[in-house]
């Protein structure tokens, strides 16, 4: 059955009340070499076999397979089990919408309930919630949730957070009367200034955001950070970008701060141009009434039988608006699934095993790097799985296209977001990098300095 919701009457009094004599005049602000593009560059239909063919085609021009990425900041490139792909395309996970009828969706919601189990014991925090989008929007609610919880009008965020990450802060806060300031970092250390961040806390501060592991790799002095903004009754959030970190590093919760925030893909969600990616949240049991997102818990039916239910729910659509401290919509939580599904897998010994490979091909690296006379690392300390090398008598982009010329994608150069560092490669290396493969790295680095 056709719908057509408007007659011609009905449009012609809408274009009168609009004050347009077409419908294409709604269009006008669109240049219009863009506004009514023809169809002519689009090839005629082809046959299932000859398409197949085509796709072939296409996907044979794409040589990624024959790179050696050691690319990081924020997206990482980890193992994960065949068996996590194949339980996550489950249509049962797939395919549900937010679990709103317990009856019929315990698989899901006791599911959601383990990955929060396990997010909660990495963190060493009291409480999960269901997952968000991304780091970055994770790090934006992060900051919101200090605002509202604090009910004070300023934030410090790191100089060292994400760049990205901060970006999409600004992107969230920009019509709220939240003011943000930044905390510079120790150029000699690539750690938050403690000296600075002690002079900038004051009575309005709510909060203050950093990211440890940082986007320079280096680990941050969580506990004194958190020492310190409690000395003015602030709020401390460690954003983790890297979430195999949680795995081998002392468990944020365990160094006082109050709210752990970031990125999770690390834990069985594969690369792949953005997303989707799976944001997290872990705090204190004193914000459970301030977190975005969903809660799930565990209760007992009629029967006494265990069971899952949506405990708390915090979206416009289920309570007040003005009350309401999310509006993420949608099966986001299938990331989460297939995170839980991914650390259940390898366990608490095997996540511990692949994040000390992690540590220990990083370390082998900086180790290697010294022997190269045009090379050193900026910050030789304090790191995971990320470091950053500053180059000597070359041009960074040179380095790169020289790497590329062998094959090689050489990290990501730092003047991108930071023109101080316009010397810099920040480099990623994790457990799917063999020894052999960075050795490759450092003689063809070597080769070119």
């Amino acid at each position: 059955m056709r719908f057509l919701p408007l007659t011609d009457a009905d449009r012609e009094s809408m274009r009168r009340c609009l004050g347009i004599k077409d419908t294409a005049d709604l269009f006008a602000d669109i240049p219009e070499r863009f506004r009514f593009p023809t169809l002519s560059e689009i090839p005629e239909a082809l046959g299932e076999n000859r398409l197949l063919e085509r796709f072939r085609e296409l996907a044979a021009s794409n040589r990624h397979d024959e790179y050696l990425p050691f690319l990081g900041a924020g997206a990482y490139r980890h193992f994960i089990p065949e068996v996590v792909a194949h339980l996550s395309a489950k249509g049962e996970f797939l395919t549900p919408y937010t679990p709103y009828q317990p009856e019929v969706s315990q698989g899901s919601l006791q599911a959601i309930f383990e990955y929060q189990t396990m997010i909660t014991q990495l963190t060493g925090m009291d409480i999960s919630n269901a997952s968000l989008y991304d780091g970055g929007t994770a790090a934006a609610e992060a900051l919101l949730l200090m605002q509202r919880k604090s009910r004070r009008p300023r934030i410090l965020v790191a100089e060292s957070l994400h760049p990205e990450y901060r970006e999409i802060i600004q992107s969230y806060i920009q019509n709220l009367d939240i003011q943000v300031e930044t905390v510079s970092m120790d150029p000699s250390t690539g750690r938050v200034d403690l000296e600075k961040l002690k002079a900038t806390l004051n009575s309005e501060t709510g909060g203050f955001i950093f990211q440890s592991p940082n986007f320079f790799g280096v680990i941050e002095e969580s506990s004194a950070i958190a020492k310190l903004t409690h000395s003015v009754d602030a709020y401390s959030a460690q954003i983790v970008a890297e979430a195999m970190s949680l795995a081998f590093l002392k468990p944020p919760g365990e160094h006082g701060v109050d709210l752990v925030a970031g990125e999770a893909q690390s834990f069985g969600l594969p690369l792949g141009f953005g997303g989707p990616y799976l944001g997290f949240m872990a705090t204190k049991a004193e914000f459970l009434r301030q977190l975005p997102g969903r809660i799930v818990g565990e209760t007992v039916d009629v029967e006494n039988r265990r069971g899952y239910v949506l405990t708390l729910s915090t979206r416009e659509q289920h309570i007040k608006r003005e009350r309401a401290t999310s509006n993420i919509c949608t099966n986001q939580a299938w990331c989460a699934v297939r995170s839980a599904m991914y650390m259940a897998t390898m366990g608490h010994d095997g996540l511990i095993s692949i994040a000390r490979a992690n540590h220990t091909n990083t370390a082998y690296f900086a180790d290697r790097v010294r022997t190269l006379p045009n090379i050193e690392l900026a910050f030789p300390r304090n790191f995971f799985n990320e470091v950053v090398v500053r180059v000597k008598n070359r041009q960074v982009d040179d380095l790169l296209s020289h790497l590329e010329s062998h094959r090689i994608l050489g990290g990501i150069p730092l003047h991108w977001f930071y023109p101080e560092f316009a010397d810099c490669l920040l480099i990623n290396i994790t457990e799917m990098h063999r020894k052999s493969e960075i050795d490759r790295l450092i003689n063809a680095m070597g080769g070119m300095l």
